[in-house]
């Protein structure tokens, strides 16, 4: 099966579905499917950043937060951060995954499921964090350097690990 290339992602801020006033994308951040990506008032993007829109969906960033150098965004399921998150360098969002169809089909040719990720207002993610398909992370809550996050995290939980889990709720 031949593969295709999904461009360059290199784009013109005018391209954007959306940009706030007051954003910065620093050198080197790629966009895919601009068309589809919507940024708010005072958003950063940080050097060499993914924001990987995709031709359904799409990938909305709220004013005021933060994102870290070579990060990585897929919003084929759709992808909400809230306003005022921080997001640490080297995060992965991902929003599908390869269904289980038998070892007669190879994982990579095998049907694909899209669910959206939801980061809420005021959350944090560590560097390194990866969230998974279908995962809401909730308003104010933390996620440790290193986690990946496979189920939702609660507001104001601190939440650490591989599968990450709860740790405690912030004061």
């Amino acid at each position: 099966m031949p593969h295709r290339t999904h461009g360059t992602g290199r784009f013109e801020p005018a391209q954007l579905a959306s940009l706030g006033e007051g954003c910065v994308l620093e050198e080197g951040v790629l966009v895919f499917h601009p068309e589809n990506v919507h940024l708010g008032r005072g958003v950063y993007v940080g050097h060499q950043t993914i924001l990987k829109g995709y031709y359904q969906n799409t990938l909305r960033i709220g004013d005021g937060t933060w994102i870290g150098q070579q990060c990585f965004f897929h919003a084929g399921g759709g992808l909400t951060i809230g306003a005022r998150v921080g997001i640490g360098p080297c995060v992965r969002i991902l929003t599908s995954t390869h269904r289980e169809a038998g070892r007669d089909t190879p994982i990579l040719f095998s049907p694909i499921d899209f669910a959206p990720v939801v980061i809420e207002d005021d959350a944090d993610l560590g560097v390194g964090s990866i969230v998974l398909p279908g995962v809401t992370i909730g308003r104010g809550a933390q996620i440790g350097a290193g986690a990946v996050v496979t189920a939702d995290v609660p507001a104001y939980s601190v939440a650490a690990g591989v599968p990450a889990r709860v740790l405690r709720m912030r004061p």
